[in-house]
C-alpha cells in the first residue's frame, strides 16, 4: 500500500502550515493555513495547491489561527466538497477567524484593485470572499478529544489538547490496511484502538504546542509513541521567562507608564494572547497590586472570541487555576476598569486619552488593524510604553520595533520611536526549546523519524540539532515539497546531522542581531531630546554591547577553528 507524507507549508517557516497524506484509497491535509510576514512568503498564498483539491476527501484542522486555517475557504472555493473535521471550540474560532480574513481579503483587493486601475494593470482579485469563507464554515464537523474515530477505512485519528489555545489539538493519525469491513466515517461509535500491522504506520502532528503552566487553559497532553513526528519549533531556540516573572514584568511596565502618565499599548492577537494577558491584569486588579488603570480591548474579534472562551468556562477546556478563580467569583473577562471596545467610534475616542490606559488591540504583529492607530497616536510619546506580548515575525512592524527601529511609517506618515519598547516572552501561547524537548523525550517508544517544521530556519536547524543529540534519532528540517515514504521511511528530507552544521553560523547571526538592537537601543537613548538620558539606563545598555562583543568574537573564533 502506497502511503506518503508531503511537506507543503509551515517548512523554515512559521506560517502556512499544511502537510499532505495520501495512501492507496484516502487523501487528506492536516492544515490549511495562510503564508503571512514578507511579501515573497504571502506570495506563496497564490501558488497552486501541489494537490488536487476536489481530490480530497477531509482535512484534519490542529486549531483556529490563521497560519493553520486561513486557506480552507480558498481550498472550498478551488473545490474540496469534503469534511473539515476540528474541535467544538475551534470551530467556533474559526466562524470569527475566517470571516474576519475574508473582510481583510475583500479590503486589501479593493485598494490594490484602485491602485492597478490607476496603473493601468490587471484587476487584483481578492484571494477570496467572506461568503467564500462563510461557505466553508459549513464543511466544519466537530471532533472529540480523546476518542478514536475512523475517518476512512484505512485512517483512524484521535485528537488531544495542544494547551495551545482554545480548542487547539495534537493529532494522532494511523493508516492501516483497508478493512473491507469498515464503513464510512462515524463520530458517534468510537473505533478501537487500531491493532499494528506490516503496512500501517502512525503520525503524529503536534501542531502548536502550548506552554506547561499558561493560564486558562489545559496543559499539553503527552503522547506515547508514533512512527513518524511532525513537531513545531516557533521558539525552538528560545527560552521564555517564567510565569511568575511574566506577571512581575506586566506589573512594573504597567506601574511604570502610570508613574511616567503614559499609556500601554498592547498589540496581541486576538484569540488567546488577549485573554491571557487579561486574565494576568485581572489577578493583578483583584490583588490591588496596580494602580487604577483604565484597560480596553479594542478588538472586535477579540471580544468575539472572549465571548467564545466564556461559552467553554463550564465545560472540559479550562485548567484547575482559571476554574478555582472563577469558582471563588472572581471573573478574569469582566473586572472593575475593564472595557470592551466595538465601534470604529469608540475605538478613535481612545485617542483622545493621553494617560492611564492600557489598549490591548489587534493585529498582534502590527500589520494592520486598530493597534496601527494607537502606535501612530503614541509611538512618539516618551511616556508611553508598547508592550510584546507574542511572536513578531520576520518583516512586520512588530518586528522592525523589537529590533529597535528609530522612525517607522504608519498609514504612509514617519512616526518618531520614543516610546519605550518592551517585551514579554512568557506570554508567549507557544512552547518554548525546553518545553518542546520535554515534550517529545517524553515519548515512550522513540519516534523513527521526527520532521521539525513551523519555525524560521535558525529555530527549525537549531532545534533539530538539539533533537538528534537528546534523542539519539533520525531528525531532519523538510523543505517545501519534501516527501516521506510511510512505508519504508525513505525521505527527500535532508538529515539534522547536516542541519546542525549550520547551527554556529546561525548563533553567529543572531549574536550579530542582537548587537545591532542595542546598539540601536543605545542611539535611541542618545536622540531623545524631551529628557535627559538616564545614566543607569546608557550604563546597562553600554555593558549589553560589550557582552554581545566578546560572545560575538568568541563565536567567531570557533567557526573559524571548527
Amino acid at each position: 500500500m502506497a502511503m506518503q507524507l508531503k511537506f507543503v507549508g509551515a517548512t523554515r517557516t512559521v506560517t502556512g502550515s499544511c502537510h499532505y497524506i495520501e495512501t492507496g484509497n484516502t487523501r487528506f491535509i492536516v492544515d490549511c493555513g495562510m503564508f503571512q510576514g514578507e511579501n515573497e512568503i504571502e506570495k506563496l498564498n497564490r501558488v497552486a495547491f501541489p494537490f488536487d483539491p476536489a481530490a480530497l476527501d477531509f482535512v484534519l484542522l490542529t486549531h483556529a489561527h490563521i497560519d493553520h486555517s486561513g486557506l480552507i475557504p480558498r481550498l472550498v472555493r478551488e473545490g474540496f466538497e469534503g469534511k473539515v473535521y476540528a474541535s467544538a471550540a475551534t470551530i467556533d474560532l474559526c466562524k470569527i477567524m475566517l470571516l474576519d480574513s475574508a473582510h481583510i481579503q475583500e479590503l486589501e483587493a479593493g485598494w490594490q484593485q484602485r491602485k492597478a486601475k490607476r496603473a493601468g494593470e490587471v484587476p487584483f482579485e481578492p484571494l477570496y470572499t467572506v461568503d467564500d469563507a462563510e461557505r466553508s464554515l459549513s464543511h466544519f464537523e466537530p471532533v472529540p478529544f480523546g476518542q478514536m474515530i475512523n475517518l476512512a477505512p484505512d485512517v483512524t485519528v484521535r485528537f488531544r489538547h495542544a494547551g495551545h489555545i482554545l480548542g487547539s489539538a495534537i493529532v494522532e493519525v494511523y493508516l492501516h490496511q483497508t478493512n473491507p469491513g469498515a464503513g464510512p466515517a462515524s463520530l458517534s461509535e468510537p473505533a478501537a484502538t487500531p491493532a499494528v500491522r506490516a503496512e500501517e504506520a502512525k503520525i503524529v502532528f503536534s501542531g502548536d504546542l502550548g506552554n506547561v503552566n499558561q493560564p486558562i487553559i489545559k496543559d499539553p497532553e503527552f503522547v506515547s509513541d508514533a512512527d513518524f513526528l511532525v513537531v513545531e519549533s516557533t521558539y525552538g531556540n528560545r527560552v521564555h521567562e517564567d510565569r511568575m516573572g511574566s506577571m512581575e514584568k506586566l506589573r512594573k511596565v504597567i506601574q511604570d507608564t502610570w508613574s511616567r502618565r503614559g499609556n500601554v499599548i498592547i498589540p496581541a492577537f486576538a484569540v488567546a494572547r488577549t485573554q491571557d494577558v487579561v486574565y494576568d491584569i485581572a489577578r493583578l486588579a483583584y490583588r490591588r497590586e496596580i494602580p487604577p488603570v483604565k484597560v480596553f480591548i479594542d478588538s472586535p474579534m477579540a471580544v468575539s472570541a472572549t465571548e467564545v472562551f466564556d461559552k467553554y468556562r463550564d465545560r472540559d477546556e479550562f485548567d484547575v487555576e482559571t476554574r478555582a478563580l472563577i469558582d471563588a467569583g472572581g471573573d478574569p473577562f469582566d473586572f472593575p476598569g475593564l472595557q470592551y471596545v466595538q465601534t470604529v467610534e469608540e475605538s478613535r475616542s481612545l485617542n483622545e486619552i493621553s494617560s492611564g490606559a492600557v489598549i490591548i488591540s489587534a493585529s498582534g504583529m502590527c500589520d494592520f488593524g486598530r493597534i496601527k492607530h494607537h502606535l501612530k497616536h503614541n509611538l512618539w510619546r516618551p511616556e508611553c510604553t508598547v508592550l510584546f506580548v507574542g511572536f513578531q515575525a520576520r518583516g512586520t512592524l512588530g518586528r522592525r520595533l523589537q529590533e529597535g527601529a528609530t522612525r517607522v511609517k504608519i498609514f504612509n506618515e514617519e512616526v518618531a520611536v520614543r516610546a519605550s519598547i518592551e517585551s514579554i516572552d512568557g506570554y508567549s501561547a507557544h512552547a518554548d526549546r525546553d518545553a518542546l524537548l520535554y515534550w517529545v523525550k517524553s515519548f515512550r517508544t522513540k519516534p523513527r523519524k521526527v520532521f521539525v517544521v513551523h519555525g524560521e530556519e535558525e529555530a527549525t536547524e537549531q532545534f533539530a540539532a538539539v533533537l538528534r543529540t537528546a534523542l539519539n534519532t533520525w531528525v531532519g528540517v523538510p523543505e517545501r515539497g519534501d516527501t516521506v515514504d510511510l512505508a519504508s521511511g525513505q525521505t527527500t528530507v535532508r538529515p539534522a546531522e547536516k542541519a546542525a552544521e549550520h547551527a554556529q553560523p546561525a548563533a553567529l547571526k543572531a549574536t550579530r542581531e542582537n548587537l545591532e538592537r542595542a546598539y540601536d537601543a543605545l542611539l535611541r537613548s542618545l536622540d531623545r531630546r524631551e529628557a535627559s538620558p538616564d545614566p543607569r539606563a546608557l550604563a546597562a545598555t553600554q555593558d549589553e554591547i560589550a557582552r554581545l562583543i566578546s560572545m560575538m568574537q568568541r563565536l567567531a573564533q570557533e567557526d573559524r577553528t571548527a
